[in-house]
């Protein structure tokens, strides 16, 4: 008898819980339990559009040295550790070394994570470029009719892509109930950001936060009339000469994209974006993005940090920056479990390295970022 009251108990619990979640909206909260954390594979478990391929690829041509260096085994350790995926190194446009692990190709598609904010960064340029988009210093509310009343009017642009709206975010992947899980599991990433509010005043802190992106992408779509992947694949994807199909996650069918991350490509594809701004935004003579633009994206943004009260100088227009390491510069796209594509200047070399895991911090760039870079000083001096 007791045991049967104890049974009895535990289901209407269960299904308080049930109603409780249903009535609050969050229903997401069985797809994260299900799936438990985000993953580089993470594409068949979500809707998506396709970004179809050029129809006139541009094929990375292999140096002369071509994977003739061996990579050190001090960068081999880091990147064994860290449950690595592929690595790649382009030099004067060209593939000079390049291994993958655990049966992965150089066509084997994994998650961008927040590599794809630096692609929305740059189809904000775009869009400046075609006309879509007036200015950078446009209000938010031009486009989306939430942000044009209240404290919210004042966000522009270029707040977005600082990372400064000062808007009330939680940027958190491992929590049940954080905004950035919601908008990685939930259904509905439009309602959730047009419902955001004001914490700080826009423009006066950097916070690194993910709705900041999301609302670029809602932006290019009002502006473009277009869904987000049809105007990265007409306007980047197949001007770059990507060579391969990519996705973009969405957040329901024929919804929005999970534009703050989840592009899935590979090593050599997502390298073209950071191939594009080592050229000032022009591919094979066609200027694609204002290098004016490019020039403003890779700099610091130099706002005062809300949570360390610091100058921020490694972060631009979503796009990560180390001003000087080792007498060379860098800027690069990072996402959550250890990608990355840098962008190197001075050596005209790009990296990329996506995998499962990423190293510790030091100084706002993590362990093996120093690592890739000490490994690219390495090659050019040999």
């Amino acid at each position: 008898m007791m045991k049967r009251k104890i049974g009895w108990s535990i289901l209407v619990l269960l299904l308080c819980i049930v109603v409780l979640v249903h009535f609050a909206d969050k229903n997401y909260y069985y797809r994260t339990l299900w799936y438990n954390l985000p993953g580089i594979f993470d594409e068949d478990i979500f809707y998506s559009r396709t970004i179809h391929k050029s129809t006139d690829p541009a094929i990375w041509p292999l140096s002369s040295d071509y994977n003739k260096q061996k990579l050190s085994a001090q960068l081999l350790d880091t990147l064994e550790k860290y449950e690595t995926a592929s690595v790649l190194f382009i030099q004067h446009d060209s593939v000079k070394t390049e291994r993958y692990w655990n049966g992965i190709t150089d066509t084997t598609r994994s998650n961008s994570f927040s590599v794809a904010k630096s692609f929305v960064s740059a189809l904000i340029g775009r869009a400046v470029q075609l006309g879509y988009i007036k200015s950078i210093d446009q209000p938010v509310g031009d486009f989306l009719k939430e942000y044009s009343i209240g404290e919210k009017s004042r966000i522009t642009i270029r707040h977005l892509l600082m990372m400064s709206s000062g808007l009330d975010w939680d940027e958190a992947y491992s929590s049940l109930w954080s905004q950035t899980t919601e908008a990685y599991y939930g259904t509905d990433i439009e309602k959730q950001m047009l419902g955001l509010q004001v914490k700080q005043k826009p423009g006066m802190y950097f916070e690194y936060q993910s709705c900041d992106t999301e609302l670029l992408a809602m932006i290019l779509v009002k502006a473009t009339k277009m869904p987000l992947s049809e105007f990265f694949e007409k306007e980047l994807w197949q001007p770059m000469g990507a060579s391969n199909d990519a996705v973009w996650s969405l957040d329901h069918k024929d919804g929005m994209e999970k534009a703050y991350c989840c592009i899935y490509s590979n090593p050599r594809d997502f390298a073209r974006l950071a191939s594009l701004y080592l050229h000032g935004g022009n591919h094979n003579g066609k200027q694609l993005i204002d290098s004016s633009f490019i020039r403003q994206s890779v700099a610091p943004v130099n706002l005062t940090g809300i949570l360390t009260k610091e100058t921020t100088d490694f972060y631009g227009y979503q796009w990560w920056v180390i001003s000087d390491y080792k007498g060379i510069s860098a800027y690069y796209m990072r996402g959550i479990l250890g990608q990355y594509v840098i962008a190197i200047p001075e050596l005209d070399m790009i990296i990329v390295r996506l995998g499962h895991k990423r190293g510790y911090k030091i100084n706002n760039h993590y362990s093996e970022t120093y690592a890739l870079l000490d490994e690219a000083i390495k090659m050019n001096r040999k």
